[in-house]
């Protein structure tokens, strides 16, 4: 059974936090808020993201807003510190440069002078990437030199000098790298699948999106709990390690992402790999057929896919979609209609379900 997202019997509820839980995130600069709500500071005519490192007011002297634009239209101008105009997640302005000279020439080799040369502080590059990216700066630049090398092998180059445009000193430790992230050496890297990832920024937090070269594997908020776990089934299914870089796929999803959270894009085209059992995957399609704009409940899944008594595994499948708005578990409410758990996180499903609706729905405690 569908109903409109904006039915939810829930919606006679208030529409933010309480005001203590806000005060509280903000004064404790909870990035588990960011996105939730917006802090104006009535002494400076400023507003913030609530994880704002700058000097906090004093309690009196902040409202609160639901979005960025209802915090501009009472007149509030956005802080220059946590650009809370920009999708959360984007990467600083200070590390534009670097970030567009890496995509500009992946096969670089990177070293501190170069970051100073570029008026960067090496300490402060690497901790910004160990934090995003889960590993520094220079082994983020090494995979994806070896992301390349492993392209231009399947092209037919030389390994010796393949070997040495990646930063290794001998084909010794060239093989000893491939072998150690794709599970083959030499040529034999020409008929491994090549797995790589990357970060997209969006309204509701960075997103991890890995692709091979033909298809989505994963799309996924990059603060889900899950993630570590996901991304381990998908290198044990496919049988290789995944690199930081980018293809056409996730060109493309990274394209749809932004026309969908600008309410253009109802259904994806970017193609998708689905790495489940039988029954998790039975799910997934009976969700790809959940309406824009609708919910259904997890019932209604069971009945769908003729399991009316496997309800509780159909919320196991949920939990474990890997492709998250692409497959919108979001769309799926508990049977008395409110919103149930979801993996990205409640305040996510909420702002997922008000855009598909094009109705504001309520963000309480519970």
């Amino acid at each position: 059974m569908f109903v409109a997202a904006s039915d939810i019997d829930a919606m006679q509820m208030q529409t933010l936090p309480t005001k203590r839980t806000m005060v509280s995130a903000f004064f404790g600069q909870d990035t588990a808020y960011d996105g939730i709500f917006y802090t104006g500071v009535t002494t400076t005519g400023i507003f913030c993201r609530p994880s704002c490192t700058a000097r906090k007011p004093k309690a009196e002297n902040i409202e609160f807003f639901a979005t960025a634009r209802e915090a501009l239209m009472a007149g509030y101008r956005p802080c220059k510190r946590c650009r809370p105009m920009k999708p959360t997640g984007h990467p600083p302005d200070w590390l534009q440069s670097l970030l567009e000279k890496v995509d500009e020439d992946p096969e670089r080799r990177w070293r501190d002078r170069d970051l100073r040369a570029l008026r960067l502080q090496p300490e402060r590059v690497r901790r910004w990437f160990h934090k995003h990216h889960g590993m520094t700066f220079h082994a983020y630049s090494r995979a994806r030199r070896l992301a390349a090398a492993i392209g231009k092998i399947k092209q037919g180059d030389s390994l010796p000098g393949l070997a040495y445009e990646a930063g290794y000193e001998s084909l010794g430790g060239f093989n000893e790298a491939l072998d150690r992230h794709i599970g083959a050496t030499g040529r034999g890297a020409a008929s491994k699948q090549t797995v790589v990832a990357t970060r997209i920024p969006t309204p509701l937090g960075p997103m991890v999106a890995v692709a091979t070269d033909d298809a989505l594997c994963l799309l996924e908020f990059a603060d889900r709990r899950m993630l570590p776990k996901q991304l381990d089934r998908i290198r044990q299914r496919l049988k290789s390690t995944i690199v930081p870089g980018s293809n056409q796929v996730i060109e493309k999803i990274a394209e749809e992402l932004g026309w969908y959270f600008d309410g253009h894009l109802e259904k994806f085209e970017t193609p998708i790999l689905e790495t489940g059992t039988v029954f998790q995957e039975m799910v997934w399609a009976a969700l790809r057929d959940i309406p824009y704009g609708t919910t259904v409940s997890y019932q209604d899944i069971a009945e769908k896919i003729e399991r009316p008594t496997a309800v509780r595994a159909v919320a196991r499948s949920n939990g474990d979609n890997k492709l998250a708005i692409l497959i919108p578990c979001h769309r799926v409410v508990g049977k008395d209609g409110h919103l149930t758990g979801y993996g990205g996180g409640l305040w996510r499903k909420r702002r997922l379900l008000e855009l598909e609706s094009n109705v504001r729905l309520p963000i309480t405690d519970s």
